[in-house]
């Protein structure tokens, strides 16, 4: 029988209800001789209460304290899973990150996994125990608690399944897969039964929120088999209807995989444009600029140089729009040192992306993108490629009306054959 590892996000664990169910999915499975692993998050909205807690102490709080309180919220639901498998006969016991030994380096709030110690989850699994893994937490050589960033607990998960070598990491959630585009922007959206870690990896950057862009680096790199399933059907749904559902995340190379030339439409809402205006065209003048933000640990995405104009070029790139501010006053500090005539910004951008593998044996992609949205009106700002991707930015109040123009000339509601 195989082994699964299934994690649970904190929606699927937002109350005892919930939990109960995850126990009666999870028994389901044991039932048909699988062995199961069982991680979860803190239950819905707890972790946010967390560090609202500690900012009512510290305006700033302490990294380290901080990681120390916030990961308590999957020990809440460790304990109440691991409870709810005993009262359905289900031998099972609870894990702390530091109990299971994720070991991670100290960057306190966004840590990154090292490695774990699998052996006291082989020794439960080769006693017919269910270990109940606490997700988004993991402890640095020091021995210091540490937590690795929000949706962590995906991160948790597929670290798992690669250190025991399982045969798929379930990802549970609120959804049922990975879909087209978002169907609360575009109704005729369609669920995608699979779609290669490359896709998964660029719409998960581009704003996807289905899965967190770590946990899909982490599969890709030790080729864990990932699916994407609803924890909200009857948990007692026939096993083999289960293990089919859903969106498998898998490989290219897969047989069956889906013959598509666009797979989906990604946006990004929290998106803002920085433009250094009439600065000297010379080399290093690009790290001029980048240097100071990138210092600052701040995320540049696209970018943009125009032609030289009488020994001098413009230069736009994004930001997230919560670092818009702090941008906007680290250029105007180097404004003089870099000889710019202006620096000017926008925050009311978003960015829309078109992401398939097909784009590698397609032509004309990019023409019917842009066609379409001329078509309406939108006024494409800027341009990014990849061989399986094409991002543009244009003005905020477009973005659902792009999304829903692209998804329809892309064919995107109509189901494979």
């Amino acid at each position: 029988m195989a082994l699964i590892v299934q994690k649970y996000g904190g929606t699927s664990v937002g109350s005892p209800e919930r939990i109960k169910a995850v126990a009666r999915r999870v028994a389901k499975w044991r039932r048909h001789g699988h062995d199961v692993v069982l991680v979860v998050s803190a239950m819905s909205g707890e972790t946010n209460r967390l560090i609202a807690l500690a900012k009512e102490i510290q305006a700033q709080p302490d990294p380290r304290e901080l990681d120390a309180i916030a990961s308590t919220g999957e020990q809440v639901t460790i304990g109440l899973a691991a409870m709810a498998l005993k009262e359905l006969g289900v031998a099972a016991r609870s894990y702390t990150g530091a109990q299971v030994r994720v070991v991670t380096d100290s960057a306190f709030t966004k840590a990154r996994i090292l490695e774990i110690d699998e052996a006291r989850l082989r020794a439960d699994l080769d006693a017919g125990i269910v270990p109940v893994v606490a997700g988004f937490q993991g402890i640095d050589e020091l021995g210091n608690i540490t937590t690795l960033g929000r949706g962590g607990s995906d991160t948790t998960g597929v670290a798992i399944a690669a250190a025991l070598k399982a045969d798929e990491c379930q990802i549970f959630t609120d959804v049922d897969g990975v879909y087209t585009t978002d169907p609360r922007i575009e109704p005729d959206a369609r669920r995608l039964r699979t779609v290669t870690f490359e896709e998964m990896l660029e719409m998960a950057s581009l704003g996807s929120k289905v899965l967190q862009i770590r946990s899909v680096e982490f599969a890709g790199k030790y080729r864990v088999r990932l699916r994407v399933l609803s924890s909200l059907t009857d948990p007692e749904i026939p096993i083999d209807e289960e293990a089919q559902s859903g969106t498998l995340i898998t490989f290219e190379e897969d047989e069956n995989m889906e013959q598509a030339v666009i797979s989906g439409i990604a946006f990004a809402r929290d998106e803002a444009k920085v433009t250094v205006m009439g600065v000297p065209d010379r080399p290093g003048i690009a790290y001029a600029i980048l240097g100071p933000v990138g210092d600052a640990n701040i995320d540049v995405d696209m970018i943009i140089q125009n032609a030289s104009v009488d020994g001098l070029t413009d230069f736009s790139f994004t930001v997230p729009r919560g670092d818009f501010a702090r941008a906007m006053g680290i250029l105007d500090s180097v404004k003089a040192h870099i000889g710019a005539r202006a620096i000017v910004g926008d925050n009311k951008i978003c960015k829309v992306s078109m992401v398939g593998v097909g784009m590698r044996s397609h032509v004309g992609i990019a023409s019917t993108m842009f066609r379409c949205l001329a078509e309406e009106g939108i006024n494409i700002q800027m341009i990014s490629t990849s061989e399986i991707k094409i991002s543009v930015v244009v003005d905020e109040k477009y973005m659902e009306l792009a999304v829903r123009v692209l998804h329809k000339a892309f064919d995107l509601d109509q189901p494979i054959a």
